[in-house]
C-alpha cells in the first residue's frame, strides 16, 4: 500500500510539471509590420512607385506602378492603390515577407480619382474629372454608383455611419469653401458646410470634423487655416485664417489621440481655438524640403522632396531615414501577428 502510495506521488508530480512547463514555455508569435510609402512620381511619366519597409528596415521598392500613386488604404491582407492620372485602382495581395502580389487593376474611366475610404465592403474615392464620389463594391470589384457633386472632391472620411468629403476646388479651379455630409444608404447629400476657402484634408476625433485649408490669393501666393465642424453643437462651425507668412501643409491628423496640423517641417498640436502650438512641434526639417507628413500609432512620417522618408517619435527625435521613390506622399502601415 505504501509503495503504491509513493508511485501515485510520483506520477501526480509528473503531471503536474508537464502542465506547469506547457504553459511556461508558450510564446506569442512576432508581430510582421510593413511600411508602405506612396511614390507619386513626376506627373505624366508613369513613374509612380510603392515602398515597403519592413521592421529590419529594408526597402523594397515596386517600380512603375502606374502615372501619381495618389493614395494607399490598407484592409485586411489588401493594399488598395489609387493611381490618379492613370485613372486606376489597384488592389495588391500582402505577404509577410513584403512581398506584393498584383490582384486586381480596375479602371476609374478618365475619372481623375484622389482620396479613399471602406464602409461596410464598399470603397468610396473622390474624383476630379467627374466630379463626383464613386463607389466600388468589394465583391466584385465593379463600380456600382456614383454620387455626383459640386466641385473638386478631395479628402473624405467617415462618422458615424455618414461619410463628409471637402470640396477643395471648384470646376474652374477656383478655391471652394465646403464639405458636404453624404448618406452612404441613399447615396444623397444631407448637409453642406461652408467652412473657408481651400479645404484640403478633413480629421474625424470626438464628432468632431478638422478641416485643414490652403488657398490662393490673385498671385498665387498661399494662406492657410484650419476649421472646426462640431458636430456635438448643432453643426456649428468655427473658421481660423493664419494670415500671410504662416508656414503650413495641407494636412491635419491624429496624434496621440489630439489634433495636429502640418506645421513648417513637421507637425504640431491644434489648440482649442483653432490656434496652432508651436511649442509642440515635431519635425525641424527645412519646410521647402517637406512634401508629406503622417501620423501613425506614436510615429511621425515626413516624406521629403528629394526622396526620403523621416521616422520621427514623439520626443522630436529621427529614429529612422530611408530613401524612397520620387516625392513620397501617403503612408500605410500593415501588421500582422
Amino acid at each position: 500500500m505504501k509503495r503504491q502510495f509513493i508511485i501515485f506521488l510520483v506520477i501526480l508530480v509528473t503531471l503536474v510539471s508537464c502542465d506547469k512547463g506547457d504553459v511556461d514555455f508558450i510564446t506569442p508569435e512576432p508581430v510582421v509590420k510593413l511600411l508602405f510609402v506612396a511614390n507619386e512620381g513626376n506627373f505624366g511619366e508613369g513613374n509612380g512607385s510603392i515602398s515597403v519597409i519592413n521592421d529590419e528596415g529594408v526597402v523594397n521598392t515596386i517600380e512603375n506602378v502606374g502615372d501619381v500613386v495618389q493614395s494607399l488604404l490598407v484592409h485586411n491582407d489588401k493594399l488598395f492603390v489609387i493611381v490618379n492620372n492613370s485613372h486606376t485602382i489597384k488592389v495588391f495581395n500582402i505577404f509577410e515577407n513584403g512581398f506584393l502580389e498584383l490582384d486586381s487593376e480596375i479602371s476609374t474611366n478618365e475619372s481623375s480619382p484622389r482620396e479613399m475610404i471602406i464602409l461596410e465592403n464598399k470603397l468610396y474615392f473622390t474624383n476630379w474629372n467627374t466630379s463626383d464620389v464613386k463607389i466600388l463594391n468589394l465583391s466584385t470589384y465593379t463600380i456600382e454608383s456614383s454620387i455626383t457633386l459640386d466641385g473638386l472632391p478631395e479628402s473624405i472620411v467617415e462618422n458615424n455611419g455618414d461619410i463628409y468629403v471637402g470640396i477643395m476646388m471648384n470646376s474652374d479651379y477656383s478655391d471652394a469653401s465646403t464639405v458636404v455630409k453624404i448618406n452612404p444608404t441613399t447615396n444623397y447629400v444631407t448637409s453642406t458646410y461652408e467652412v473657408g476657402a481651400g479645404p484640403t484634408s478633413l480629421l474625424v476625433s470626438d464628432d468632431k470634423i478638422y478641416v485643414a485649408r490652403t488657398f490662393y490669393d490673385s498671385s498665387w501666393n498661399a494662406f492657410h487655416g484650419t476649421s472646426l465642424i462640431d458636430l456635438n453643437l448643432d453643426d456649428s462651425v468655427s473658421i481660423v485664417n493664419y494670415g500671410a507668412g504662416t508656414v503650413c501643409g495641407g494636412s491635419v491628423h491624429s496624434f496621440k489621440g489630439n489634433p495636429y496640423r502640418s506645421f513648417q517641417g513637421g507637425v504640431a498640436s491644434l489648440k482649442s481655438d483653432l490656434t496652432i502650438n508651436e511649442s509642440t512641434l515635431i519635425g525641424n526639417y527645412e519646410a521647402q524640403n517637406v512634401y508629406s507628413v503622417e501620423t501613425i500609432g506614436d510615429k511621425v512620417y515626413v516624406g521629403t522632396y528629394d526622396g526620403y522618408v523621416k521616422i520621427l517619435s514623439e520626443d522630436n527625435i529621427e529614429i529612422s531615414s530611408y530613401q524612397v521613390g520620387s516625392f513620397p506622399g501617403d503612408f500605410e502601415i500593415w501588421e500582422k501577428q
